[in-house]
């Protein structure tokens, strides 16, 4: 069965962005986006929230002259991922590989992840936190940047409990803190 798993770069504070929803703050310098890169590699599908797959699609179209070698190992891994994008309002999308879906069905999910021959990757805070509630996410990755922004969309919901147990963790030169969490048997 493959797993589900939420990764999020935050701020200290558990906001995924700003209260302007701005997020400038959170890209990856070379060492993180990296480290990115190896845990990906394990996803075969990513499920995205309309906002999230706007940002995302980038990928798709990036140009690699000039790009870090980096850069273009990811843009190679989302590329070859399916793409579930959970959106009432998107009509198309601009990527290969890529569906919509109108309504984030719990019990489609648990199918897929019985399915999947790959780890599947949840998205997007709001979408997240609906698969957090239906008790799916069997792993959590945060990115914690060094930065506290006092308000903005939470990367955690407040309405849940969830009991985790602390799988991995590592600093990073620029200060970013990253752990990983699965969820308690």
């Amino acid at each position: 069965m493959a797993r589900l798993i939420y990764s999020a770069i935050c701020s200290l504070d558990g906001y995924t962005n700003d209260k302007d929803g701005k997020f400038d703050w959170s890209v990856p310098d070379e060492e993180v986006h990296a480290f990115v890169n190896e845990h990906e590699r394990t996803v075969g599908t990513y499920l995205y929230g309309s906002r999230l797959y706007e940002v995302m699609r980038y990928w798709e179209t990036l140009d690699f002259a000039g790009e870090s070698p980096v850069a273009i190992d990811y843009a190679e891994i989302w590329r070859a991922a399916d793409k579930i994008v959970y959106s009432k309002s998107l009509q198309q999308v601009a990527s290969a590989r890529t569906r919509i879906e109108r309504v984030f069905e719990p019990e489609a999910i648990l199918q897929l992840k019985a399915e999947a021959k790959r780890d599947i990757s949840v998205g997007g805070a709001t979408l997240a936190a609906s698969a957090i509630r239906a008790g799916l996410v069997d792993d959590l990755h945060l990115f914690m940047s060094p930065i506290v922004v006092g308000g903005g969309t939470r990367a955690l919901p407040d309405d849940v409990r969830w009991e985790l147990e602390l799988v991995e963790q590592r600093r990073f030169g620029n200060g970013v803190v990253y752990v990983h969490y699965r969820t308690k048997a």
